[in-house]
């Protein structure tokens, strides 16, 4: 297999939305960090790998058709360059409710606390937070123009036919449009809010601290948020 598109939003910007959104359109399974948690065992090291400069993508992504959220977000120029005839998918929304989405879920220190230390911390380490190159992931005015800053080298990296900026507001049309695919009777899917990812967190105590945690999580969650997708 290989990757027909590749998601360049970063996480909290509707990306688990958007994993279902491709996958109902033919372009799944679709990578997310649940995917990376639900295979742990197998994919913590190869993204350790990729951190290190040795990244094997094709198997990273074996199985997949398409890729979202991070940690696969971190390496879009990257993956952009080895899988040349896919689509770029830039997720967006205002930089401040990003800040404010990712400092009370996937940065808080409540989630991250079980990871400090083992592999999985690692990899979180060096596919996320090394990508802010020291700034502050707690200053508002770092990240919101770290994240207007990354969108903006997006844009005027990848070619204009290649792209599509995209807001989950939008709906099916342009997503299907780019994609050149029907627009599909179902209403656009929308999962993961703030409050369903803070009770996964709460329930877990934190972000998956083993393998055996990891994964039951992972395929749990994945599971969970599918049946509420397109929910009426």
């Amino acid at each position: 297999m290989t990757l027909k598109v590749i998601g360049a939003g970063v996480g909290r910007t509707a990306t688990f939305t958007m994993k279902f959104a491709l996958e109902h359109l033919g372009f799944g399974p679709c990578f997310h960090m649940a995917e990376l948690f639900a295979d742990a065992r197998r994919q913590v090291p190869l993204w350790l790998d990729a951190v290190a400069g040795r990244p094997d993508w094709d198997e990273i992504f074996q199985g997949f058709h398409s890729t979202v959220d991070y940690p696969s977000a971190s390496y879009w120029r990257e993956l952009a360059a080895y899988y040349p005839h896919a689509k770029v998918l830039l997720t967006v929304r205002d930089a401040d409710s990003w800040f404010e989405s990712v400092s009370e879920t996937i940065f808080s220190d409540d989630m991250q606390a079980h990871l400090v230390g083992t592999p999985t911390g690692d990899m979180m380490k060096g596919t996320i937070f090394d990508h802010f190159h020291g700034g502050d992931i707690r200053d508002r005015a770092f990240m919101t123009r770290w994240f207007e800053d990354r969108n903006a080298a997006i844009i005027d990296a990848v070619p204009e036919e290649r792209l599509l900026v995209f807001h989950p507001k939008q709906g099916w049309e342009p997503l299907c449009q780019f994609l050149n695919v029907p627009v599909p009777p179902e209403r656009f899917p929308r999962v993961n809010s703030r409050d369903e990812i803070t009770a996964a967190n709460e329930q877990e105590g934190g972000m998956a601290k083993d393998d055996d945690a990891a994964e039951s999580f992972g395929k749990s969650y994945i599971e969970t948020l599918r049946a509420k997708a397109f929910a009426v």
